[in-house]
């Protein structure tokens, strides 16, 4: 009726609907917010990840470019097998290694947990999964040319290294696509890893070795820009298949290697305290900043990718320089083979019968493994400053190089 107030009962009942109802709506208010802060989280844990951030990176793959100082058996494989003794003292067989045993490369790889990248060129028992190694030993960054032909450098120069990470990418999308059975996609990265992997550099050593040996120091010098310039676009190239994580070794102390100061007159003004070559080191040295101008110009222009540059010249010029308190020998000194004689990566023929060079009884008290290439003893040590990020810049570990600098 008209005008008739409500029963108590009722006034109750309305009220009671009106309380559950607000407490209904801060309940779903405080779910909402609950969840809210926690995809905020999760979103601002991914930025920082990438971007500053901190803990440890998941690569799933590592994928190389390089010469013979991380070459795991491409030129064994695609030219002649490199015999014993080398890789005797880690795998106690030929390895494809120019060396006694592990390379930085492979220290690399255990310190990710990956096992050891097999080179692409080898067709025997090799397992792409965790990543693919294109270096090849004699590799330069340029494309080899008459003058580079010549003095015995690979035809396998990074732009073709790169040409075959490409063909090694696109197959394995055409595999993925066409469903290919499980015991293939065992021993094969899998299309997503391309963009989560590691991609690391250990190239140009030969470059400026070559330069040094057909050039004038200043025309030596003066090659450098150009080089750098090709590793650059390099970067760039593998940046457009969608690589965002690079480790850029810088050269080492090339004029330090016994087999160069043997090859050079020692001239007085041209040895340094250590008995390595001024001129060399100190191409080295100006390959080594204009490559890390170089990476941070990269950095400028590619944001979504981490860049680490590494001193690997600093740790091994440290290493030679106090070489006796590191419990090594001379450290121009060199353990297997003889100087333009037998020479440790190849067999000397005499009166129809191959011979291999001769290695020392103590590898681990030599840096240099045969004049050219470290020993595993020094790799390790060397490797035990690189990995750490102590010599490098952004100062990052190895375990966590896919974050982003803040201070580029």
């Amino acid at each position: 009726m008209e005008g008739q107030r409500p029963s108590v009962g009722n006034g109750i009942i309305g009220r009671w609907k009106t309380a559950w109802a607000s407490r209904n709506s801060v309940k779903t208010f405080t779910i909402a917010a609950f969840f809210a802060v926690a995809f905020s989280l999760f979103i601002l844990s991914g930025r920082q990840r990438n971007l500053g951030g901190s803990g440890t990176c998941d690569f799933p793959a590592v994928f190389n470019f390089g010469d013979s100082n991380s070459d795991t058996g491409g030129k064994s494989a695609a030219f002649h097998r490199i015999p014993l003794p080398n890789g005797n003292t880690f795998f106690q067989k030929p390895s494809g290694r120019y060396w006694n045993g592990e390379l930085i490369i492979d220290f690399i790889a255990e310190k990710l947990g990956l096992p050891h990248l097999s080179a692409y060129l080898d067709s025997i028992g090799t397992n792409f999964r965790h990543g693919a190694n294109f270096a090849t030993g004699g590799s330069t960054i340029q494309r080899l040319d008459a003058r580079m032909f010549k003095i015995g450098y690979s035809p396998i120069s990074l732009d073709i290294q790169l040409s075959q990470f490409e063909q090694f990418k696109e197959r394995i999308n055409e595999l993925y696509k066409e469903g290919v059975n499980s015991n293939i996609k065992s021993k094969l990265p899998r299309p997503e890893d391309f963009s989560q992997a590691l991609y690391t550099f250990d190239i140009g050593q030969n470059d400026l070795d070559c330069a040094f040996k057909s050039m004038t120091e200043k025309q030596a010098i003066e090659s450098v820009p150009g080089i750098i310039n090709q590793f650059a676009q390099a970067v760039k190239r593998l940046h457009n298949q969608g690589a965002r994580t690079f480790w850029i070794h810088n050269t080492g102390p090339i004029g330090c290697l016994p087999f160069e100061v043997l090859d050079y007159p020692q001239q007085h003004e041209n040895v340094d305290q250590n008995g390595c070559l001024r001129s060399l080191n100190e191409i080295a040295h100006e390959f080594n900043r204009q490559l890390k101008d170089s990476v941070i110009q990269l950095r400028l222009q590619f944001p979504d990718a981490a860049l680490t540059y590494v001193d690997i010249y600093s740790a091994k010029y440290s290493l030679i320089s106090h070489a006796k308190h590191h419990g090594f020998a001379n450290p121009l000194g060199y353990c297997c083979g003889h100087h333009r004689d037998n020479l440790c990566w190849r067999k000397k023929t005499s009166n129809g019968t191959e011979i291999s060079a001769t290695p020392c009884s103590n590898p681990s008290a030599y840096i240099s493994w045969d004049g050219i290439h470290y020993s595993h003893a020094a790799n390790l040590w060397v490797a035990n400053k690189v990995l750490d990020g102590l010599v490098s810049d952004p100062p990052t570990p190895i375990t966590e190089a896919c974050h982003r600098s803040l201070n580029l």
